[in-house]
């Protein structure tokens, strides 16, 4: 993937500093799907489809959801009109999304490149930079995080290395006690762990 952004940079959402493309990024991006989010806090469509978008990320990647973040990493290429609009849309963003910095070339590029014409799109890419979906926003919005397992079914990722909390149908019904209850269950599992293990070394003594 890191192909794609040959002697580019992206910035880190909420920092300053640049992720360079031979290393940080190329990292970053390896063995991933990766979203490219065209849109901008001026249109009214992106208005309404960014919190779905934000919230869609969110239930794959921050461990509130999941034990471990899915194989995902989103781009955001904006056509806002300032960098100041920019840069305060992505301060109510997830802080793993990375975007193309403000008034880059790459933006054009990346619009001619997957035929973007108008936003909001989200242009669904394997590693490799082949194309999965042209544009997924009404998947997204029908389908929810559910949609990624097609994705990533289809990007054929070397390490399927993301555990899911729950069933996707389960998520809208999940609460904020949910990661005291998998602490719990992970201490009353080594509780009952440790308890057989008392038990068959008593055993063991007794038939000695």
């Amino acid at each position: 993937m890191a192909a794609l952004f040959t002697g580019k940079v992206l910035m880190a959402n909420r920092e300053r500093d640049e992720v360079e493309t031979e290393r940080e990024l190329g990292l970053a991006l390896e063995n991933k799907v990766l979203l490219l989010y065209f849109g901008s806090e001026q249109c009214p469509r992106c208005r309404q489809f960014s919190p779905l978008l934000k919230d869609f990320f969110l239930r794959l990647t921050d461990e509130f959801y999941v034990e471990r973040a899915s194989q995902l990493v989103l781009v955001y290429v904006s056509r806002d009109e300032t960098e100041e609009q920019q840069s305060a849309f992505l301060r109510s963003m997830p802080k793993r999304w990375l975007a193309v910095p403000f008034g880059d070339a790459l933006k054009r590029e990346l619009e001619l490149r997957f035929a973007v014409s108008e936003v909001p799109a989200v242009v669904v890419l394997k590693p490799n930079g082949e194309v999965i979906v042209g544009n997924a926003v009404e998947e997204i919005r029908r389908m929810g995080p559910a949609c990624f397992r097609n994705w990533q079914e289809a990007a054929e990722l070397v390490d399927r290395n993301f555990l899911l909390a729950e069933d996707f149908d389960d998520w809208a019904r999940r609460s904020i006690t949910d990661p005291i209850r998998r602490l719990k269950y992970k201490l009353d599992k080594k509780t009952t762990e440790a308890k057989d293990k008392e038990g068959k070394e008593e055993e063991g003594e007794e038939s000695s």
